[in-house]
């Protein structure tokens, strides 16, 4: 059934506000309710369902500034559940603000499950999942008119601004629940935009990924420009040999993207998980430490990071393995990726590269892939109903006890010794007092504020710092006894831990075997281990090393660099991923956390303390 959308009545302080336009007078349904102020957009409203769309009058006629939007309704349509609808702002023609930068020519405002209006986080997440943005957010929090008053917006380049409650509501609570403010004489242009020839707005660097993420064809090099890298140069990308001129690589390139792009769209892949898989394909041989911090801007740390991880574990489905051991290495490696999308990534790098060795690799993908299928790996979270099942048990536990109790059942689950949540429940009894000791280890080169971060941690007992270790003996930068240096720290660490203590262990522990040894200790005596990762672009570290009390040679800068091989989810029983500002933007193993990080979709921060309650 199609639905029109209501008309959005006018805060009483909108100077937008014709004779012909509602106002309200009543703003009690937003009076101690949490809200949220996003900008309004100068377009065509539009409403998107599974099986087509109209604009806002439901017999809307065939427009040729509706023609794009008709094919994104073509590629997320499947996806929208039966009984939703999403209503938006249809961008392609410019109205009466020329737009240069939009991420989309459709942005979607609301979701509707029949006659209720999804609350704003669950709206974000749907349609992020889809590859449809959702306009920027101007102002949160608990309504204020005060506060949205003093909002002030460029008339030139802003049309207004929409209020609504964050939670969700009928439509009969429509006028009370949402509201609007427009700029003073809006309409200024002599000629209705549908009488005029039709100008397109113009798309921003952001485009191409959304593109991607509602499912269209894949533009490598756009790609590439979107997240700020540089154009593939002579001999990149898969089966480019040896002396391969610009040609080859971007063809190469196409192939991949492709063939990546087909194998996630079979799987039903979309959103951040789609454009994750096509460009780990197009990046897959960049240096995967470097390439989290470069993307984070763009793509925000989640997505980031993601990507980052299947450029580094994909090429692992290439080699041989024993088929006895074949499904607990899956269940492994599924606690790092998606095993979809690294299936699709792994076969994808080598479509078109020529010879024995690509066949015999793409044998095993395959090999691998069914193993997976036969084992329920390649489903897009395979262990959501196990960890919201766990969840549900486990309600009111700390979040240390909740998180050791969740590391415990996917580790068990990926020794095949346990599947049920019943079974996962009784797996992490020992856990749930808390009376166990914490470490946080910290790893990143130096000057990714390894020590600046661990100073905020709140509950922190003993902080071991090798650095500080070094001081002590005479000279910081004095590296003749580093090993000495090392067992006074370990030894330092069993007997903190010992104790029951919560430590934090600063040192830049660039590679697994540097995290094990300390990791050995801390399983001996069964301590909650959290990674902290430190992520920061290259640039940005040779430039905090200028500046730095303490800088260390730029060739040991480099060397770091190049020997930095950040932990994958699952090498700790939690990761939380730093960002260059230096909070924490991602998590892993968290049971509760991620839920709230991604709520409101990516990028966003997500401010941890060290906690040690349950003690």
């Amino acid at each position: 059934m199609r639905v029109q959308y209501p008309r959005t009545p006018h805060l009483p302080w909108s100077p937008g506000a014709t004779a012909d336009d509602v106002r309200t007078g009543d703003l009690s349904g937003l009076y101690g309710a949490e809200v949220v102020v996003t900008e309004k957009l100068d377009g065509e409203n539009t409403t998107l369902y599974p099986d087509g769309l109209h604009a806002r009058s439901l017999d809307s006629a065939h427009h040729p500034s509706r023609t794009w939007v008709k094919a994104l309704q073509g590629r997320i349509g499947p996806r929208i559940a039966p009984g939703l609808r999403i209503c938006g702002e249809n961008m392609f023609a410019r109205h009466s603000i020329p737009y240069r930068a939009l991420e989309s020519w459709f942005y979607g405002f609301s979701v509707w499950d029949g006659p209720r209006c999804l609350g704003w986080d669950d709206t974000v997440r749907l349609l992020r999942g889809l590859g449809v943005p959702t306009p920027p957010v101007l102002w949160r929090g608990t309504f204020d008119e005060r506060a949205l008053r003093a909002l002030r917006l460029d008339p030139e380049r802003q049309e207004g601004y929409v209020v609504r409650t964050a939670e969700g509501f009928e439509r009969a609570e429509f006028g009370r629940r949402v509201a609007k403010w427009v700029r003073p004489r809006h309409v200024r242009t002599d000629a209705h935009w549908m009488h005029a020839a039709v100008v397109e707005n113009g798309l921003g660097p952001a485009a191409p990924l959304w593109a991607v993420r509602s499912g269209a064809t894949a533009d490598p090099a756009a790609l590439r420009a979107a997240v700020g890298l540089p154009a593939a140069g002579p001999g990149a990308g898969p089966g480019a040999g040896p002396g391969a001129g610009p040609g080859a690589a971007a063809d190469a390139a196409e192939a991949a993207v492709a063939d990546v792009c087909a194998r996630l769209d079979v799987l039903g892949r979309s959103g951040d998980a789609r454009l994750a898989g096509v460009l780990a394909a197009l990046l897959h041989d960049t240096h995967r430490a470097a390439l989290a911090p470069r993307l984070a801007g763009p793509l925000g740390m989640p997505s980031a990071r993601r990507v980052a991880d299947l450029v580094g574990l994909h090429p692992a489905l290439h080699r041989p393995y024993p088929d006895d051991e074949r499904r607990r290495g899956l269940a492994r490696l599924a606690l790092g990726a998606d095993l979809g999308i690294l299936h699709a990534v792994a076969a994808a790098v080598l479509a078109g590269r020529p010879g024995a060795g690509a066949e015999q690799a793409l044998e095993q993908v395959e090999w691998s892939a069914l193993h997976a299928e036969e084992a329920g790996l390649l489903a897009e979270a395979p262990l959501e109903p196990l960890r919201a099942g766990l969840r549900e048990a486990l309600a009111g536990l700390g979040p240390d006890a909740a998180d050791r109790c969740w590391a415990q059942a996917r580790e068990t689950r990926a020794q095949g010794r346990t599947g049920s949540v019943e079974a996962a429940v009784a797996a992490g009894w020992r856990w749930r007092d808390g009376a166990f000791p914490r470490l946080v280890h910290l790893t990143g080169p130096a000057g990714s504020g390894k020590s600046a971060f661990a100073a905020r941690l709140t509950g922190v007992d003993t902080r071991i710092s090798l650095d500080d270790l070094r001081t002590a003996r005479g000279s910081r930068a004095d590296q003749r006894a580093n090993g000495d240096v090392l067992r006074e720290g370990l030894q330092r660490l069993d007997t903190a831990l010992a104790d029951g203590r919560t430590v934090v262990w600063d040192a830049t522990s660039l590679n697994q075997h540097q995290r094990s040894l300390v990791h050995r200790i801390a399983h001996r005596r069964d301590a909650l281990i959290t990674h902290a990762v430190l992520l920061v672009d290259e640039d940005e570290l040779a430039r905090r090393n200028t500046v730095r009390d303490h800088p260390v040679p730029d060739e040991v800068l480099t060397g770091q660099l190049h020997r930095f091989s950040p932990p994958y989810p699952g090498e700790a029983h939690r990761t939380w991923y730093v960002g260059a500002g230096g909070t924490v933007e991602d998590t892993d193993g968290s049971l509760h956390a991620e839920e709230t990080l991604h709520a409101a979709g990516a990028p966003h921060t997500y401010r941890t303390p060290c906690s040690t309650g349950g003690r």
